[in-house]
């Protein structure tokens, strides 16, 4: 596909790419600011500190899509596995102009997808087999079009970057907690008890406020690959019919096994839809999507013009 027909039917969102850059902006800023302090608390320490951060930062986007994918269950697929789904995916990446990510199929049903990946070129796309089963031919491919259109925005990687610091800073909590229960009981040792103190205060604050920026990131996403897919297949009512089906199936349960719904929850703000884990803070600002009826509402407005 020509790079005209690409940028016609798969358009790079503007206010989308300000936003990510806004987010990455100010949490950079409270990254500074408590690498800083910590280097403060540390004291003579601070090197090794540092470099446990920049060693958990590197790990952590080199290996957050295999982590995925294992947490998920999923494995990769052949085109000789799923025909179907390939063949989809084929024509929407010729459509969009965009690169074939991996597919991979998650053996559960809860009926969902995500897109994960540390860049465009790495990307994963995976769907469950409850997906699959449930969805008609056209709702399957305004899904696929919506993950597309989280790879073709760099979502995932800016994802998994943003999320390091409130990630990091909830381990440095825990390890806060556990010093200030050993200066606690150990005589003498209070300067450990001050240290832990503000190390905990230091990691709550910055996990709290890292939440907040990536959260606010999260659900204007949705509404930007839901937008993005729409018209890649000129069929909002479709994708809407997906979520209406997909939110109806995992926000009631819908006879899906608990055990499924746990093992999906921690990967919620990469899904299509929240499973039901998520759906009680669907109107908060600590939320990783938009409400159904918000996306719904959306895609009925485009569908009328």
């Amino acid at each position: 596909m020509s790079g005209t027909r690409f940028e016609a039917r798969f358009a790079p969102d503007r206010n989308l790419s300000a936003r990510m850059l806004s987010v990455m902006v100010l949490l950079t800023a409270v990254y500074a600011g408590a690498i800083a302090l910590l280097v403060v608390l540390l004291g003579r320490a601070w090197p090794l500190g540092v470099a446990v951060v920049v060693g958990f930062a590197a790990f952590q986007l080199l290996t957050s899509g295999k982590v995925a994918m294992q947490a998920l269950g999923a494995r990769e697929v052949t085109a000789e596995q799923e025909p179907e789904l390939h063949a989809v995916v084929d024509r929407l990446c010729g459509l969009a102009g965009v690169a074939k990510p991996v597919l991979a199929v998650a053996e559960t049903d809860v009926p969902n997808a995500c897109a994960v990946g540390r860049s465009k070129r790495v990307a994963v796309l995976c769907v469950t087999r409850g997906l699959l089963d449930r969805l008609e031919p056209q709702e399957l491919e305004a899904v696929l079009a919506h993950e597309l259109a989280h790879v073709a925005h760099g979502d995932a990687a800016v994802m998994t970057v943003a999320s390091f610091i409130g990630v990091l800073a909830g381990l440095v909590a825990r390890v806060g907690l556990k010093l200030i229960y050993i200066g606690g009981r150990a005589r003498g040792l209070w300067h450990i008890l001050v240290a832990a103190i503000g190390v905990m205060a230091l990691a709550t604050a910055t996990w709290f406020v890292s939440l907040l920026l990536t959260r606010s990131l999260s659900r204007y996403r949705e509404f930007a690959a839901d937008r993005s897919a729409a018209q890649l297949t000129g069929n909002p009512s479709a994708l809407a019919a997906a979520l209406t089906k997909v939110s109806a199936a995992v926000g009631a349960g819908g006879g899906i096994p608990m055990k499924d719904l746990r093992k999906a929850s921690p990967l919620n703000a990469f899904y299509f839809a929240p499973v039901s884990a998520a759906k009680y803070a669907a109107h908060s600002a600590l939320s990783t999507h938009p409400s159904t009826q918000a996306r719904l509402e959306r895609l009925t407005r485009m569908a009328a013009r």
